[in-house]
């Protein structure tokens, strides 16, 4: 870990930034191995096409439906209790996973599994912000945070690759549980005392939030999969609206609300909601269609489309290390435009992919320009989406931030899907995913360039007026 900054890190919170690290890191890498492991799963436990669509699409619905719960919970019984317990959840359903017999356990427990995602998630960043006061240092541990989340995405392809091609698909699943019983461990040696908020669980706002990210994620799967004439589609997504109006309602009548809505009094904050929903839903675009380019078209296996993407992840990392110096001496705001302008240039060039490109020749240089815009962009962006919280509405802002995130890589997929599917019929094989992996990436270009309007209108514009 880098210690040449100016500020030097405290010896006590050293323990708390590996907890942080490695619960946000297991949470990335078991949904990276996922993907890899899907057709071994199928295969084992004669899963049928839409059945194996659930391992994936529950584990969305509850990691997104509970994001707000958990997250509030945090700060009204405790950031370490409830972290321990997600922990907790996380890891024996793990344990289920690895060990279920049958298709309907391991669905069931991929459900719960999502639930304890839902509790670690949004109290990592709530412990980071707790631990690490604004300021330079704070940063700093965000370019760590955001460098975990880009480099585990890729490792986590990897070794889904290699257990599910030699091992077992069990073992990446199960590798949880040891894991979380280390950092339950150590949160209880080295972590601070808890700080509560009196009050009470907003239980109507809980339901309906809980309800209306479920319906939206639900619509937004049978939007890409079955398509917006299925019977469900719409009215899954007009009940979503409502009922976020609904619990909208709710929370401005509740005396401690699950959402304080003075989160929004922010434009910074605000903005960096939605540019961080663009930002990944883009983002997760070029993951999920570029790894089929490279195992459809250029005839990779899993393991090796993962090991393609591992140059991307060390510009990634390098990028976010940097991310701190670049905020200190450019400013937060101009190192994001240049970073997320980084990422849409390598996104663009991507987009022209034909059946006959080539790794070195068509991939590399445009994913080295990907891995600075993520590695670059995430840090600021988190660093704007906390900006001026207090500290008893942390976990509510760190909720929101996962919400954005989930509900952004979520519709990003369903739409960029959509319109991947509009692809030339008349071509077959390689060439038709090729053109597929083609629009795919155009329609991810048109999400980064809404994500650098938005940063350069309302963060970018504003900073340097108040600077002026």
């Amino acid at each position: 870990m880098p210690s040449n900054d100016h500020i030097p890190m405290p010896v006590g919170s050293r323990p708390i930034l590996w907890i942080i690290l490695i619960s946000f890191s297991m949470l990335v890498v078991d949904n990276s191995i996922v993907f890899t492991g899907l057709s071994k799963i199928q295969s084992e436990l004669g899963f049928t096409d839409v059945g194996l669509s659930w391992i994936t699409s529950l584990y969305a619905l509850t990691f997104g439906g509970f994001l707000l719960l958990g997250a509030r919970a945090g700060d009204v019984f405790g950031r370490n209790f409830v972290f321990t317990a997600g922990l907790a959840v996380f890891s024996l359903s793990s344990a289920a996973i690895a060990f279920a017999p049958s298709p309907a356990v391991l669905v069931i427990a991929r459900a719960i599994q999502g639930m304890g995602a839902a509790i670690v998630a949004p109290s990592t960043l709530s412990l980071l912000q707790a631990e690490f006061p604004a300021g330079e240092l704070r940063a700093r541990v965000l370019s760590y945070y955001a460098a975990a989340g880009g480099v585990s995405a890729s490792i986590g392809l990897v070794i889904g690759g290699i257990f599910a091609g030699l091992l077992s698909w069990r073992v990446g699943f199960f590798i949880n549980v040891p894991i979380g019983l280390l950092l339950i461990w150590a949160l209880r040696r080295y972590g601070q005392s808890d700080e509560v908020s009196p009050g009470r669980i907003d239980g109507l706002g809980a339901a309906t939030s809980t309800i209306a990210i479920g319906a939206l994620l639900l619509g937004i799967e049978r939007a890409a999969t079955v398509g917006w004439s299925d019977p469900w589609t719409i009215p899954l997504l007009v009940a979503s609206a409502v009922l976020f109006v609904a619990f909208v309602v709710v929370e401005m009548r509740v005396a401690v609300p699950l959402i304080p809505l003075r989160l929004f009094a922010s434009s910074e904050r605000s903005a960096a909601y939605v540019a961080r929903a663009l930002f990944l839903g883009a983002n997760i675009g070029f993951y999920f269609f570029i790894s089929q380019y490279m195992q459809g078209v250029l005839g990779m296996s899993a393991a090796m489309a993962g090991l393609a993407f591992l140059p991307s992840t060390v510009v990634n990392f390098a990028a976010a290390m940097l991310a701190p110096r670049l905020m200190r001496r450019f400013g937060s705001a101009t190192s994001m435009m240049f970073t997320i302008g980084c990422g849409l240039i390598g996104i663009l060039l991507l987009s022209f992919v034909t059946p006959s490109s080539g790794y070195w020749t068509a991939l590399f240089l445009p994913m080295m320009l990907v891995g600075i815009g993520q590695g670059g962009t995430l840090a600021p962006l988190t660093s704007s989406g906390i900006a001026g919280v207090e500290r008893h509405d942390a976990g509510a802002a760190s909720g929101f931030l996962n919400v954005s995130q989930q509900v952004g890589t979520s519709l990003g997929i369903a739409i960029i899907t959509a319109y991947a599917a509009t692809a030339n019929v008349n071509l077959g094989g390689s060439e038709l995913l090729a053109d597929r992996v083609r629009l795919a990436l155009q329609a991810s270009s048109a999400m980064m360039i809404l994500t650098l309007l938005i940063v350069g209108v309302f963060i970018f514009s504003r900073k340097r007026s108040e600077a002026a």
